[in-house]
């Protein structure tokens, strides 16, 4: 049992790296190829190399279900092709216990998709933005105002902080902070910076000009005359400190996809976006998908089961690579389309997360099960 285990993870493992280092080779390809039209002065062609060189951990990360899948399916068909899995059946292993010999064989694999997702991809996608930052200038969830945050002053007031740019991860420029009176639901007062900076939860301003209301808003709005006093005085100042629940991780957060950023960071997002009363679902949508990430695997390595058990007398490695890679799209497919609809249709994110990998954990043991059925040990004696 300990033998044919191991040679069947030889086997897994070494289809699984070449079909990975395929598609990678791929995808750095062609991106590489879309990104030559950005190369000037300051994006050179090193810069470029050195940019594809940190997105490879989350390429991997993004592929290594697929790989799985594919992997599994031509290792499978091979030893079918050869009689090997003849072999192990007509030796006592029965579906069951392949399946769960290919279960144990995928634990390694989860092991270093949880490193990749947790350690290896966070780390990447935050160098990488600090490199389209500074290198490129470009933001990636940056909308035409620039970047929002909302959070508490204290009981009766609370600020809006609009930031236009992003230097790098901790310095800004051209920031805008609007606080609101929340007893009198009214605006308070306007700051505007020209410069920014964020470090260790304090937020400092430099040529600040703050704008402060003066008036009821309410009465004043009320009276169809012109306001005779002064609506707002307006104070310059050098320099401005005062401290915020805005951290380099939020902002870090900005720049990230949710699946991207570790688990400990988007918990730490969430509670910020809950304690602000602002919109939490994608990142909660998010957190699940992470934590389901793993069992992806195992979904992967139970849907090329059936397609590498089946018993073909004349060849078919070729049509199941073909059904192993349309197989891997369509989950692709219906995975991305399970959060569009369930982000619209603001299903519970549990569900939006893990629908995809339940439907075809099922199709996968049903499959299993026909073959099962069908299989009798004379067929597997008398299979060439």
């Amino acid at each position: 049992m300990r033998t044919a285990r191991r040679y069947l993870a030889s086997e897994i493992y070494r289809t699984t790296l070449g079909v990975m280092l395929v598609l990678l080779g791929l995808f750095t390809f062609f991106e590489m190829i879309d990104t030559l039209d950005n190369l000037n002065e300051r994006f050179s062609f090193l810069s470029m190399l050195y940019l594809q060189a940190l997105q490879i951990p989350t390429r991997l990360y993004d592929l290594l279900p697929i790989s799985l899948l594919i992997g599994a399916v031509i290792a499978l068909a091979g030893l079918a092709q050869r009689n090997e899995l003849v072999i192990l059946r007509v030796s006592g292993i029965s579906s069951k216990k392949l399946l769960l010999m290919l279960w144990v064989i995928t634990i390694p694999i989860m092991v270093i998709a949880t490193l990749l997702s947790e350690i290896a991809t966070p780390f990447a996608e935050e160098k990488t933005s600090e490199v389209t930052l500074s290198v490129l200038g470009k933001s990636s969830n940056k909308m035409n105002s620039g970047y929002w945050f909302r959070e508490p002053i204290d009981d009766s007031h609370y600020r809006v902080i609009n930031i236009r740019k992003l230097n790098s991860l901790n310095e800004i420029s051209t920031v805008v902070i609007f606080e609101y009176n929340t007893q009198k639901n009214e605006f308070s007062r306007m700051i505007t910076a020209q410069k920014a900076a964020l470090q260790n939860g304090i937020l400092s301003l430099n040529h600040v000009n703050i704008t402060t209301s003066l008036i009821d808003i309410q009465t004043t709005l009320s009276q169809a005359d012109a306001p005779i006093q002064q609506v707002s005085s307006i104070q310059q100042l050098n320099q401005l400190e005062f401290p915020t629940s805005l951290t380099t991780e939020r902002l870090v957060a900005t720049e990230l996809q949710p699946d991207r950023m570790s688990t400990i960071n988007l918990l730490n997002y969430i509670q910020y976006l809950e304690e602000n009363h602002l919109q939490s679902n994608r990142h909660i949508v998010a957190l699940w998908r992470k934590g389901s990430y793993p069992f992806t695997l195992l979904v992967m390595i139970t849907l090329a089961a059936p397609i590498g058990f089946v018993q073909n007398r004349k060849g078919g490695v070729g049509a199941k690579i073909f059904i192993g890679i349309l197989i891997g799209i369509i989950f692709f497919m219906a995975n991305q389309l399970a959060l569009n609809v369930g982000m619209l249709n603001n299903l519970p994110p549990w569900l939006t997360a893990l629908l995809p990998n339940i439907i075809a954990l099922t199709l996968a043991f049903t499959a299993l099960y026909l073959i099962e059925r069908r299989s009798k040990p004379s067929t597997f004696i008398h299979a060439k």
